[in-house]
Protein backbone atom coordinates (compact mmCIF):
# COMPACT_ATOMS: atom_id res chain seq x y z
CA UNK A 1 0.00 0.00 0.00
CA UNK A 2 1.23 3.60 -0.94
CA UNK A 3 1.55 5.62 1.95
CA UNK A 4 1.52 9.59 2.03
CA UNK A 5 2.83 11.73 4.91
CA UNK A 6 1.77 15.15 5.56
CA UNK A 7 0.51 17.90 8.45
CA UNK A 8 -3.39 18.26 7.65
CA UNK A 9 -5.51 15.60 5.85
CA UNK A 10 -8.96 16.83 4.84
CA UNK A 11 -11.44 14.30 3.65
CA UNK A 12 -13.70 15.90 1.48
CA UNK A 13 -13.63 17.76 -1.86
CA UNK A 14 -16.60 19.74 -1.12
CA UNK A 15 -17.06 23.61 -0.04
CA UNK A 16 -15.66 23.12 3.50
CA UNK A 17 -13.13 20.97 2.82
CA UNK A 18 -11.33 22.75 -0.62
CA UNK A 19 -11.74 26.22 1.74
CA UNK A 20 -10.61 24.78 4.52
CA UNK A 21 -7.31 23.28 2.75
CA UNK A 22 -6.66 26.37 0.94
CA UNK A 23 -6.61 28.42 4.09
CA UNK A 24 -4.01 25.94 5.65
CA UNK A 25 -1.92 25.99 2.40
CA UNK A 26 -2.05 29.66 2.73
CA UNK A 27 -0.47 29.77 5.81
CA UNK A 28 2.17 27.44 4.62
CA UNK A 29 0.60 23.92 6.29
CA UNK A 30 1.15 20.99 4.37
CA UNK A 31 -2.22 19.52 3.39
CA UNK A 32 -3.93 16.49 1.32
CA UNK A 33 -7.35 17.28 0.19
CA UNK A 34 -9.38 13.98 -0.56
CA UNK A 35 -12.40 14.14 -3.29
CA UNK A 36 -13.81 10.78 -4.58
CA UNK A 37 -14.81 11.73 -7.49
CA UNK A 38 -12.81 12.50 -10.46
CA UNK A 39 -14.30 16.13 -10.98
CA UNK A 40 -16.65 18.62 -9.41
CA UNK A 41 -18.94 18.29 -12.05
CA UNK A 42 -22.73 16.93 -10.47
CA UNK A 43 -25.99 18.60 -9.62
CA UNK A 44 -25.66 20.07 -6.13
CA UNK A 45 -28.53 21.27 -4.00
CA UNK A 46 -26.20 24.44 -2.54
CA UNK A 47 -25.60 27.26 -5.19
CA UNK A 48 -26.39 29.59 -3.24
CA UNK A 49 -23.34 31.69 -2.48
CA UNK A 50 -24.28 34.22 0.46
CA UNK A 51 -23.00 37.56 0.93
CA UNK A 52 -20.77 36.10 4.08
CA UNK A 53 -18.72 34.01 1.75
CA UNK A 54 -18.58 36.29 -0.89
CA UNK A 55 -17.25 38.74 2.32
CA UNK A 56 -14.37 35.82 2.50
CA UNK A 57 -12.88 36.24 -1.34
CA UNK A 58 -12.95 39.86 -0.55
CA UNK A 59 -10.50 39.34 1.88
CA UNK A 60 -8.53 36.89 0.03
CA UNK A 61 -8.16 39.67 -2.50
CA UNK A 62 -10.44 37.40 -5.51
CA UNK A 63 -13.47 38.80 -5.22
CA UNK A 64 -13.20 40.35 -8.74
CA UNK A 65 -11.62 37.40 -10.52
CA UNK A 66 -14.67 35.14 -8.50
CA UNK A 67 -17.22 37.43 -9.55
CA UNK A 68 -16.11 37.07 -12.93
CA UNK A 69 -17.49 33.74 -13.50
CA UNK A 70 -21.28 33.33 -14.32
CA UNK A 71 -23.82 34.30 -12.14
CA UNK A 72 -26.84 35.73 -11.22
CA UNK A 73 -27.62 38.10 -8.35
CA UNK A 74 -30.78 37.25 -6.14
CA UNK A 75 -31.07 41.01 -4.28
CA UNK A 76 -34.13 39.88 -2.79
CA UNK A 77 -36.58 36.99 -1.87
CA UNK A 78 -39.89 37.34 -2.35
CA UNK A 79 -42.72 34.56 -0.88
CA UNK A 80 -46.72 34.11 -3.12
CA UNK A 81 -49.26 32.97 -0.42
CA UNK A 82 -52.03 32.58 -2.65
CA UNK A 83 -52.35 35.73 -4.36
CA UNK A 84 -50.72 37.71 -1.58
CA UNK A 85 -46.90 38.24 -2.84
CA UNK A 86 -44.48 40.02 -0.80
CA UNK A 87 -40.82 40.56 -0.10
CA UNK A 88 -39.58 38.71 2.68
CA UNK A 89 -35.80 39.60 2.84
CA UNK A 90 -33.92 42.05 1.53
CA UNK A 91 -30.09 42.21 1.18
CA UNK A 92 -29.39 45.40 -0.08
CA UNK A 93 -28.92 46.94 3.12
CA UNK A 94 -26.27 44.78 4.52
CA UNK A 95 -23.00 45.99 5.51
CA UNK A 96 -21.10 43.62 3.49
CA UNK A 97 -19.39 44.30 -0.23
CA UNK A 98 -21.66 42.38 -1.93
CA UNK A 99 -25.67 42.86 -0.77
CA UNK A 100 -27.34 40.00 -2.90
CA UNK A 101 -26.84 36.02 -2.96
CA UNK A 102 -24.98 35.21 -6.26
CA UNK A 103 -26.49 32.05 -7.58
CA UNK A 104 -23.41 30.04 -8.92
CA UNK A 105 -23.31 26.02 -9.64
CA UNK A 106 -20.88 25.11 -6.85
CA UNK A 107 -19.02 22.94 -9.24
CA UNK A 108 -17.56 26.89 -10.63
CA UNK A 109 -17.22 27.83 -6.95
CA UNK A 110 -15.14 24.28 -5.71
CA UNK A 111 -12.89 25.21 -9.30
CA UNK A 112 -12.47 28.62 -8.66
CA UNK A 113 -11.33 27.95 -5.12
CA UNK A 114 -9.39 24.50 -6.19
CA UNK A 115 -7.42 26.62 -8.78
CA UNK A 116 -6.63 29.35 -5.99
CA UNK A 117 -5.44 26.21 -3.77
CA UNK A 118 -2.66 25.24 -6.62
CA UNK A 119 -1.17 28.38 -6.58
CA UNK A 120 0.33 26.96 -2.87
CA UNK A 121 3.17 24.22 -3.33
CA UNK A 122 1.41 22.89 0.36
CA UNK A 123 -1.50 22.45 -1.27
CA UNK A 124 -2.38 18.83 -2.60
CA UNK A 125 -5.92 18.14 -4.02
CA UNK A 126 -6.29 14.43 -4.98
CA UNK A 127 -9.24 13.85 -7.06
CA UNK A 128 -10.71 9.56 -7.19
CA UNK A 129 -9.45 9.25 -3.67
CA UNK A 130 -11.97 7.70 -1.70
CA UNK A 131 -11.37 7.67 2.38
CA UNK A 132 -12.31 4.37 3.19
CA UNK A 133 -11.75 4.41 7.19
CA UNK A 134 -9.20 5.80 9.94
CA UNK A 135 -5.98 4.50 11.04
CA UNK A 136 -5.48 4.85 14.95
CA UNK A 137 -2.32 4.16 16.99
CA UNK A 138 -2.65 4.30 21.14
CA UNK A 139 -5.81 5.89 21.45
CA UNK A 140 -5.16 8.93 18.58
CA UNK A 141 -6.10 9.33 15.22
CA UNK A 142 -3.14 9.15 13.05
CA UNK A 143 -4.39 9.09 8.96
CA UNK A 144 -7.08 7.33 7.12
CA UNK A 145 -6.91 4.42 4.61
CA UNK A 146 -8.32 5.16 1.04
CA UNK A 147 -9.25 3.75 -2.50
CA UNK A 148 -7.54 5.17 -5.97
CA UNK A 149 -7.95 3.82 -9.15
CA UNK A 150 -4.36 2.99 -8.92
CA UNK A 151 -4.92 0.70 -5.95
CA UNK A 152 -5.04 1.20 -1.68
CA UNK A 153 -3.24 4.46 -0.32
CA UNK A 154 -2.63 5.45 3.72
CA UNK A 155 -2.35 9.02 4.44
CA UNK A 156 -0.45 9.62 7.63
CA UNK A 157 -1.30 13.15 9.35
CA UNK A 158 -1.17 15.05 12.88
CA UNK A 159 -4.80 16.29 12.19
CA UNK A 160 -7.64 14.82 9.99
CA UNK A 161 -10.57 16.95 8.83
CA UNK A 162 -13.26 15.23 8.25
CA UNK A 163 -15.36 17.62 5.87
CA UNK A 164 -17.30 14.62 3.63
CA UNK A 165 -20.86 15.82 4.18
CA UNK A 166 -23.60 14.19 5.42
CA UNK A 167 -23.20 10.77 4.44
CA UNK A 168 -19.92 10.79 6.06
CA UNK A 169 -17.57 7.87 5.89
CA UNK A 170 -15.12 9.08 8.58
CA UNK A 171 -18.36 10.00 10.95
CA UNK A 172 -19.16 6.39 10.69
CA UNK A 173 -15.95 5.25 11.12
CA UNK A 174 -15.61 7.67 14.32
CA UNK A 175 -17.71 6.28 16.79
CA UNK A 176 -19.09 9.56 17.85
CA UNK A 177 -22.84 10.03 18.52
CA UNK A 178 -25.47 12.11 16.31
CA UNK A 179 -28.44 13.43 17.19
CA UNK A 180 -30.90 13.11 14.86
CA UNK A 181 -33.39 15.91 15.05
CA UNK A 182 -35.92 15.13 12.36
CA UNK A 183 -37.29 16.87 9.15
CA UNK A 184 -40.78 16.74 8.11
CA UNK A 185 -40.11 16.76 4.43
CA UNK A 186 -37.83 15.80 1.09
CA UNK A 187 -37.35 17.96 -2.03
CA UNK A 188 -38.01 17.23 -5.43
CA UNK A 189 -34.99 18.86 -7.20
CA UNK A 190 -35.25 20.01 -11.10
CA UNK A 191 -35.00 22.12 -13.91
CA UNK A 192 -37.49 24.06 -16.14
CA UNK A 193 -36.71 26.41 -18.85
CA UNK A 194 -36.74 30.29 -18.06
CA UNK A 195 -38.03 32.88 -20.56
CA UNK A 196 -37.47 36.77 -20.51
CA UNK A 197 -40.76 37.33 -20.05
CA UNK A 198 -40.63 35.40 -16.56
CA UNK A 199 -40.73 37.00 -13.19
CA UNK A 200 -36.92 38.09 -12.68
CA UNK A 201 -36.37 37.24 -8.86
CA UNK A 202 -36.11 33.66 -6.80
CA UNK A 203 -39.84 33.15 -4.71
CA UNK A 204 -41.48 30.80 -2.77
CA UNK A 205 -44.52 29.87 -3.41
CA UNK A 206 -46.63 28.63 -0.28
CA UNK A 207 -50.05 27.09 -1.41
CA UNK A 208 -52.24 24.66 1.02
CA UNK A 209 -50.58 21.26 1.01
CA UNK A 210 -47.53 22.48 -1.29
CA UNK A 211 -44.37 24.73 -1.36
CA UNK A 212 -42.55 25.27 -4.32
CA UNK A 213 -39.49 27.48 -4.90
CA UNK A 214 -38.53 28.88 -7.74
CA UNK A 215 -34.64 29.86 -8.23
CA UNK A 216 -33.43 32.00 -10.77
CA UNK A 217 -30.56 30.48 -12.93
CA UNK A 218 -30.33 32.81 -15.92
CA UNK A 219 -31.55 30.53 -18.48
CA UNK A 220 -33.49 27.92 -16.35
CA UNK A 221 -35.47 27.36 -13.20
CA UNK A 222 -33.99 25.18 -10.20
CA UNK A 223 -37.00 23.98 -8.96
CA UNK A 224 -37.74 22.73 -5.65
CA UNK A 225 -40.56 20.83 -5.02
CA UNK A 226 -40.95 20.12 -1.10
CA UNK A 227 -42.62 17.03 -0.33
CA UNK A 228 -44.18 15.44 2.70
CA UNK A 229 -41.41 13.21 4.46
CA UNK A 230 -41.15 9.89 2.40
CA UNK A 231 -43.80 10.69 -0.17
CA UNK A 232 -42.40 10.57 -3.12
CA UNK A 233 -43.38 7.06 -3.93
CA UNK A 234 -46.60 8.07 -3.55
CA UNK A 235 -46.60 11.14 -5.95
CA UNK A 236 -44.68 8.80 -8.50
CA UNK A 237 -47.30 6.19 -8.25
CA UNK A 238 -50.46 8.69 -9.10
CA UNK A 239 -48.34 9.73 -12.62
CA UNK A 240 -46.56 12.90 -14.07
CA UNK A 241 -50.00 14.76 -14.91
CA UNK A 242 -51.45 15.22 -11.38
CA UNK A 243 -48.16 16.00 -10.26
CA UNK A 244 -47.58 18.85 -12.99
CA UNK A 245 -51.30 19.85 -12.92
CA UNK A 246 -50.83 21.19 -9.07
CA UNK A 247 -47.33 22.72 -9.80
CA UNK A 248 -48.49 24.75 -12.78
CA UNK A 249 -51.32 25.69 -10.04
CA UNK A 250 -48.71 27.49 -7.89
CA UNK A 251 -46.83 28.47 -10.63
CA UNK A 252 -49.53 29.05 -14.25
CA UNK A 253 -46.49 31.22 -15.44
CA UNK A 254 -44.57 27.66 -16.11
CA UNK A 255 -47.28 26.08 -18.58
CA UNK A 256 -45.93 25.46 -21.84
CA UNK A 257 -42.94 24.24 -20.89
CA UNK A 258 -43.30 21.10 -18.42
CA UNK A 259 -42.93 18.66 -21.43
CA UNK A 260 -39.05 19.14 -20.96
CA UNK A 261 -39.25 16.54 -18.15
CA UNK A 262 -39.59 13.42 -20.12
CA UNK A 263 -40.14 11.05 -17.10
CA UNK A 264 -39.22 10.92 -13.44
CA UNK A 265 -35.32 10.61 -14.21
CA UNK A 266 -35.14 14.42 -14.91
CA UNK A 267 -36.41 14.55 -10.78
CA UNK A 268 -33.82 14.23 -7.97
CA UNK A 269 -35.10 13.59 -4.55
CA UNK A 270 -33.49 15.03 -2.29
CA UNK A 271 -33.61 13.35 1.17
CA UNK A 272 -33.45 15.99 3.86
CA UNK A 273 -31.72 15.31 7.38
CA UNK A 274 -31.43 17.48 10.30
CA UNK A 275 -28.41 16.32 12.47
CA UNK A 276 -25.73 17.49 14.94
CA UNK A 277 -22.97 15.44 16.60
CA UNK A 278 -22.46 16.07 20.63
CA UNK A 279 -18.70 15.95 19.75
CA UNK A 280 -16.93 17.19 17.13
CA UNK A 281 -13.66 15.90 17.74
CA UNK A 282 -11.26 13.22 19.12
CA UNK A 283 -7.75 12.96 19.50
CA UNK A 284 -6.50 13.87 15.95
CA UNK A 285 -9.49 14.04 14.35
CA UNK A 286 -12.02 17.15 14.06
CA UNK A 287 -15.52 17.16 11.91
CA UNK A 288 -16.88 20.41 10.09
CA UNK A 289 -19.82 21.63 7.82
CA UNK A 290 -22.32 18.79 7.33
CA UNK A 291 -20.11 15.61 8.67
CA UNK A 292 -20.90 17.82 11.98
CA UNK A 293 -23.94 18.95 11.65
CA UNK A 294 -26.38 18.65 8.80
CA UNK A 295 -28.80 21.19 7.84
CA UNK A 296 -32.28 21.91 6.97
CA UNK A 297 -32.18 23.26 3.31
CA UNK A 298 -34.62 26.02 5.02
CA UNK A 299 -32.49 29.40 4.01
CA UNK A 300 -29.86 27.72 1.71
CA UNK A 301 -27.47 28.29 4.87
CA UNK A 302 -25.96 24.95 4.71
CA UNK A 303 -22.95 25.28 2.60
CA UNK A 304 -21.79 28.85 3.77
CA UNK A 305 -22.39 27.80 7.90
CA UNK A 306 -19.65 24.67 6.93
CA UNK A 307 -17.57 27.40 5.23
CA UNK A 308 -17.44 29.58 8.31
CA UNK A 309 -16.72 25.69 10.35
CA UNK A 310 -13.94 25.44 7.74
CA UNK A 311 -12.57 29.56 7.71
CA UNK A 312 -12.70 29.72 11.80
CA UNK A 313 -10.61 25.66 12.07
CA UNK A 314 -7.77 27.34 9.89
CA UNK A 315 -7.96 30.24 12.27
CA UNK A 316 -7.95 28.29 15.77
CA UNK A 317 -5.52 25.69 14.14
CA UNK A 318 -3.03 27.13 12.00
CA UNK A 319 -0.84 28.40 14.98
CA UNK A 320 -0.67 25.12 17.10
CA UNK A 321 -0.56 23.20 13.39
CA UNK A 322 2.81 25.45 12.72
CA UNK A 323 4.63 25.05 15.92
CA UNK A 324 3.48 20.94 15.70
CA UNK A 325 1.18 20.27 18.48
CA UNK A 326 -2.43 19.95 17.98
CA UNK A 327 -3.97 19.48 21.22
CA UNK A 328 -7.05 18.24 21.60
CA UNK A 329 -8.24 21.89 23.40
CA UNK A 330 -7.61 22.98 19.92
CA UNK A 331 -9.91 20.99 18.19
CA UNK A 332 -12.48 21.50 21.30
CA UNK A 333 -12.24 25.32 20.61
CA UNK A 334 -13.46 24.91 17.19
CA UNK A 335 -16.80 23.09 18.15
CA UNK A 336 -17.07 26.18 21.31
CA UNK A 337 -16.27 28.58 18.20
CA UNK A 338 -19.01 27.23 15.97
CA UNK A 339 -21.47 25.12 17.78
CA UNK A 340 -23.69 28.17 19.39
CA UNK A 341 -24.20 29.72 15.53
CA UNK A 342 -25.52 25.47 14.58
CA UNK A 343 -27.47 25.46 16.89
CA UNK A 344 -29.13 28.76 17.18
CA UNK A 345 -29.31 28.73 13.09
CA UNK A 346 -30.85 25.18 13.35
CA UNK A 347 -33.28 25.82 16.38
CA UNK A 348 -34.86 28.67 13.84
CA UNK A 349 -34.96 25.68 11.13
CA UNK A 350 -36.80 23.53 13.18
CA UNK A 351 -38.85 26.69 14.73
CA UNK A 352 -40.25 27.06 10.75
CA UNK A 353 -40.66 23.55 9.76
CA UNK A 354 -42.61 22.65 12.61
CA UNK A 355 -44.74 25.56 13.00
CA UNK A 356 -44.93 26.48 9.00
CA UNK A 357 -43.88 23.60 6.86
CA UNK A 358 -45.01 20.82 8.87
CA UNK A 359 -48.98 22.26 9.09
CA UNK A 360 -49.11 23.74 5.31
CA UNK A 361 -48.21 20.74 3.89
CA UNK A 362 -51.24 18.93 6.16
CA UNK A 363 -53.35 21.99 5.28
CA UNK A 364 -56.40 21.88 2.63
CA UNK A 365 -58.81 25.11 1.95
CA UNK A 366 -57.47 28.58 1.20
CA UNK A 367 -54.50 29.94 2.34
CA UNK A 368 -53.62 33.18 4.22
CA UNK A 369 -50.06 34.66 4.50
CA UNK A 370 -48.86 35.13 8.10
CA UNK A 371 -48.61 37.84 10.18
CA UNK A 372 -44.53 38.14 9.99
CA UNK A 373 -44.73 38.39 6.32
CA UNK A 374 -47.65 40.77 6.52
CA UNK A 375 -45.48 42.98 8.61
CA UNK A 376 -42.46 42.89 6.47
CA UNK A 377 -44.40 43.99 3.51
CA UNK A 378 -45.96 47.16 5.64
CA UNK A 379 -42.65 47.68 7.29
CA UNK A 380 -39.50 47.25 5.21
CA UNK A 381 -36.72 47.76 7.48
CA UNK A 382 -38.34 44.53 9.36
CA UNK A 383 -37.13 42.72 6.00
CA UNK A 384 -33.65 43.35 6.75
CA UNK A 385 -33.51 40.27 9.87
CA UNK A 386 -33.75 37.51 7.55
CA UNK A 387 -31.58 39.24 5.24
CA UNK A 388 -29.03 39.27 8.05
CA UNK A 389 -29.52 35.54 9.55
CA UNK A 390 -29.62 33.96 5.87
CA UNK A 391 -27.01 36.61 3.95
CA UNK A 392 -24.62 36.96 7.13
CA UNK A 393 -25.28 34.51 9.85
CA UNK A 394 -25.66 33.93 13.80
CA UNK A 395 -21.68 34.47 13.69
CA UNK A 396 -19.79 35.56 10.65
CA UNK A 397 -16.29 34.28 10.28
CA UNK A 398 -13.41 36.72 9.29
CA UNK A 399 -10.11 35.06 7.98
CA UNK A 400 -7.64 35.52 10.26
CA UNK A 401 -4.69 33.27 8.64
CA UNK A 402 -1.72 35.04 7.25
CA UNK A 403 -0.15 33.86 4.30
CA UNK A 404 2.94 32.36 3.54
CA UNK A 405 4.89 33.74 1.02
CA UNK A 406 7.35 30.93 1.03
CA UNK A 407 4.17 28.54 0.07
CA UNK A 408 3.67 30.30 -2.93
CA UNK A 409 4.57 28.67 -6.14
CA UNK A 410 3.41 31.69 -8.62
CA UNK A 411 1.27 35.06 -9.02
CA UNK A 412 -0.62 34.16 -11.90
CA UNK A 413 -4.19 35.28 -12.15
CA UNK A 414 -6.93 32.58 -11.32
CA UNK A 415 -8.82 32.15 -13.68
CA UNK A 416 -12.53 31.64 -14.54
CA UNK A 417 -12.14 27.94 -16.17
CA UNK A 418 -15.45 26.35 -16.35
CA UNK A 419 -16.37 22.43 -17.44
CA UNK A 420 -16.43 20.97 -14.02
CA UNK A 421 -12.79 19.39 -14.18
CA UNK A 422 -10.09 19.70 -11.59
CA UNK A 423 -7.29 20.12 -14.53
CA UNK A 424 -9.94 22.58 -16.01
CA UNK A 425 -9.32 24.85 -13.16
CA UNK A 426 -5.16 24.53 -12.97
Amino acid sequence: MQSVRTQVCVVGGGPAGVMHGLLLARAGIEVVVLEKHADFFRDFRGDTIHPSTLELMHELGVLEDFLALPHQKTPKINARFGDYEATVADFTHLSTQCRFIAMMPQWDFLNFIAAFGRRYRTFDLRMETEATGLIEEGGKVTGVTARTPEGDVEIRADLVVAADGRHSTIRDASGLHVEELGAPMDVLWFRLPHKPDDPETTTFFFEAGHVVILLDRGDYWQVAYIIPKGGFDRIRARGTDPFFAELLRIAPFLADRTSELANWDDVKLLSVQVDRLGRWHRPGLLLIGDAAHAMSPIGGVGVNLAIQDAVAAANILAGPLRAGAVREEDLAAVQQRREFPVRVTQKMQLMIQDHVIRPLLGKRGALKPPLPVRLADRVPMLRRLPARLIGVGVRPEHIETAEDPAARVGAARIGAARGGGASAAA
